[in-house]
């Protein structure tokens, strides 16, 4: 019986071949774009999870008045260790401040994610190199590793894992290292480097004034983390105090201590944006429903081919097989199309793996040996196959032999509207995709044509490693420079408008104590980048008060402390007073997503870190001219990093911030397309199904006189409904969804009506040419063929 059975199912399929093509091809693009969302979102959500005491490790973090923060104080980590018994230990990291060359002989490689840790850190994180890893001796010993990427580099012909010496910046200042071995660096990791100084200490020399460190600890299982969170906080307020800091001011009085789980450092840290993990979820959404689409149109076309299948059952029936052995029956036929679907799922998965890895700069793999799609993907089967396939088979099991062999039968009231319904859910995605890939687009557009408050073009940021803290040993450096034909201008600052957040502290003005970021910058600092003055003027050469304790301010630091004529007011931090002598116009250094900080900019700072971000305005003309003389004169200008002269575009950099967004845009551009393509397969599979049900009733009409315009008409009729319906089902769900996505941004367009008209207008479209194409063969036809049995 089975094997009269198989050879039935693969008869019927043959026969079909146009539709169990489209079955089994819409199904196949569906389950590919399925697998690579989810191969994504495992990628993401599995961050860290090879840590064997990935449940216990937490960053310990502060949250101010303001904002929250993972930067800790040195010496919080020793005291959370030596006063409570269930955190077993205690580590803390430190990122460097800029990138370095590091040569050998005859190579060189940058390290451009350099890492300090203690040696408590590198054990808890798993930052092990390939030899066991020793204990610093002293408090001054440093063992220094190299990514393995990094050494090869250094040394292609390498075979052990012996110490080598490098040299560090440029050749000519001599400093040099001793490499002790290597580190395969995991990148399925939020703790990742390419240069890596393990110490037995960091910060010892710091108080608790040195707020610029990561302090991660690892719990007891069972560990109350809620309780714990209490006593560190108590445990820090009394550090604080016996550290002779003060304490009195709100600021402090405000600030309290946050334990945030390893798991969430990846998509939803506590001390940072969600954005990722909203994306994340969108995009695990959108496969589900490309998948449930999928399915419902292989309903849909399966149940279109029931006539053609009603006398074999009416036939087996009245010989005697139960309704269970037919209904077993179809669902086998469906999983051998769920199965074939499946096999070219995955090869137009592979296929497109390269672009999807691309985009999304991940490097995933089908085929490797951990992937859990491997033990998945049968129950994806396995469900995809009764989802698609269990109401088919009820169907066709439930034909009465009585009817069906007679030739006269209709399916239930109620099929129809289920089907019905099916179409709707249909389209009411394919004009969620829509409509969101509109509004993406507009959000899109919005971000790279509005004027952010400052001009990257022609700006070149170039990486450097001397330090310029000081204006008059940055002066020589600028004069070189200046000389070289096409520069314009020349500054230094701690930081460049490339999204990076800035350092805070806490500044006070009229009494009035606010937490606010601050930039050290030089002159010329605002005339490269082109930012505005509101009011006041910018920092000058020819008051030399501005090296010593002047500064300027944006609008909203203005605006939070209520100044509404800030020039010549004194503004207190860092132990010092600042004489505000300029307001300049709010800039979006951090783009569209972080609303404008409030900032105080300064040439002096005793809290600041070193300034070290070189930032040249060329001429457009001379561009290429002066970078290469640049080039050729940088051992000259900087002796420190002379031999390794590496720059970038700051609007190129800039750009990098919309990338998420033009990810997103790109996934649902192919989502939108895919859904369109599905739900349309559907309307072609119902249309044909509808026109087949009403050949006679169209042959009759015909007879009576009627044209083909008016019977065209009476078939578009309905699913012209059905879309009307789907739309209006569709926009407020839209409008919710695309609401919520762009209020993760500060600042952010109105939802437009034009993206739903034109959502509702495309599926108009479709529906009627899809329709129309169907139902004029059924025009076309000889009423008489449809008659001549009544």
């Amino acid at each position: 019986m089975f094997k009269l059975n198989l050879k039935i199912a693969l008869r019927n399929l043959w026969k079909n071949g146009g539709i169990t093509s489209i079955n089994v091809g819409g199904l196949a693009i569906a389950l590919a774009a399925f697998i690579l969302v989810m191969m994504y979102v495992t990628y993401e959500t599995t961050f860290d999870k090879g840590n064997p005491n990935y449940d216990n490790i937490y960053i310990v973090g502060r949250t101010m008045p303001e904002f929250k923060t993972n930067y800790t104080p040195p010496p919080l980590g020793k005291a959370i260790k030596q006063n409570f018994p269930e955190v077993m230990a205690v580590g803390t990291l430190k990122k460097g401040g800029f990138e370095f060359a590091i040569s050998s002989d005859a190579n060189t490689a940058f390290a451009s994610n350099y890492l300090m840790v203690d040696y408590e850190a590198a054990k808890m994180l798993q930052l092990l190199p390939n030899e066991e890893l020793a204990k610093p001796a002293n408090e001054e010993g440093i063992l220094f590793f190299l990514a393995k990427e990094s050494m090869m580099t250094l040394f292609p012909k390498k075979k052990d894992d012996k110490p080598e010496l490098v040299t560090l910046g440029s050749k000519a200042a001599g400093q040099t290292a001793e490499v002790k071995g290597t580190i395969s660096v995991n990148k399925h990791s939020n703790v990742t480097f390419d240069a890596l100084s393990v110490r037995k200490e960091l910060g010892k020399n710091e108080n608790y004034g040195y707020n610029n460190y990561n302090t991660y600890i690892q719990v007891k299982s069972g560990t109350d983390i809620a309780a714990l969170e209490q006593k560190i906080n108590t445990l820090y307020k009394n550090e604080l105090i016996k550290d002779g800091q003060d304490v009195s001011t709100d600021r402090y009085k405000q600030t309290t201590i946050f334990l945030d789980p390893l798991k969430n450092q990846h998509l939803k840290p506590m001390a940072g944006n969600n954005a990722a993990y909203k994306v994340l979820i969108a995009l695990s959404v959108l496969a589900m429903l490309i998948l449930l689409i999928a399915c419902i149109n292989f309903t849909n076309l399966s149940i279109a081919q029931a006539t053609k299948r009603a006398k074999e059952v009416g036939v087996k029936k009245v010989l005697g097989v139960y309704r269970y052995q037919l209904t077993f029956q179809f669902l086998t036929e469906i999983l051998m199309q769920c199965v074939v679907a499946t096999i070219l799922g995955l090869l137009i998965a592979e296929l497109l793996m390269p672009k999807f890895n691309a985009l999304f700069n991940v490097s995933l793999s089908i085929w490797s040996a951990n992937n859990a799609l491997l033990y998945q993907l049968p129950l994806i089967l396995l469900a995809i196959t009764f989802i698609a396939g269990i109401y088919p088979a009820m169907v066709l099991s439930g034909f009465k032999p009585s009817l069906v062999l007679k030739g006269n039968f209709q399916t239930s009231r109620n099929t129809y509207w289920l089907r019905n319904s099916l179409l709707i859910v249909q389209f009411s995605v394919a004009v969620i995709f829509i409509t969101s890939l509109l509004i993406i687009s507009t959000q899109l557009k919005y971000m790279r044509t509005q004027d952010v408050g400052f001009n990257a073009n022609q700006v070149v940021y170039i990486k450097n490693i001397m330090m310029f803290s000081d204006p008059r040993v940055f002066e020589p450096v600028r004069q070189k420079i200046m000389r070289i034909p096409g520069i314009k201008s020349v500054t230094v600052a701690t930081g460049i408008p490339d999204g990076s957040e800035n350092g805070s502290n806490g500044y006070t003005v009229n009494g009035v104590e606010a937490s606010i970021d601050f930039l050290d910058v030089d002159f010329d600092y605002f005339e490269t980048l082109d930012i505005k003055l509101a009011d006041g003027r910018f920092f000058n050469k020819a008051f030399k008060t501005d090296t010593a304790n002047s500064a300027i301010i944006n609008e909203s630091a203005a605006a939070k402390y209520g100044l509404t004529d800030p020039i010549g007011k004194t503004i207190r931090g860092c132990s010092m007073d600042y004489k505000i002598v300029g307001v300049v116009k709010d800039f979006k250094a951090q783009g569209f997503e972080t609303p404008v900080q409030p900032t105080l900019y300064s040439i002096k700072n005793p809290c600041g870190n070193a300034k070290t971000q070189l930032m040249l305005k060329i001429d457009q003309d001379q561009m290429s001219e002066a970078i290469a003389t640049l080039k050729a004169q940088w051992p000259d200008i900087n002796k420190m990093d002379g031999d390794n002269f590496r720059y970038y575009f700051l609007n190129d950099l800039y750009g990098k911030l919309f990338q998420k967004q033009e990810q997103l845009q790109s996934v649902f551009f192919a989502a939108a397309l895919l859904t369109i393509f599905i739900a349309t397969l559907g309307l072609f599979a119902f249309a044909k199904y509808m026109t087949n049900n009403r050949m006679k009733e169209i042959a009759v009409r015909k007879v009576l006189g009627a044209s083909d315009v008016q019977i065209l008409k009476l078939l578009n009729s309905s699913f012209f409904a059905m879309v009307i319906i789907a739309n209006c089902i569709s926009w407020p769900l839209a409008y919710v969804l695309t609401k919520k996505w762009l209020e993760t941004f500060a600042y952010r367009i109105d939802i437009p009506v034009l993206p739903f008209l034109i959502s509702a207008a495309v599926t108009i479209l479709l529906t009627v040419l899809t329709v129309s194409i169907q139902a004029a063969k059924a025009v076309k036809a000889n009423p008489v063929n449809a008659l001549k049995y009544e």
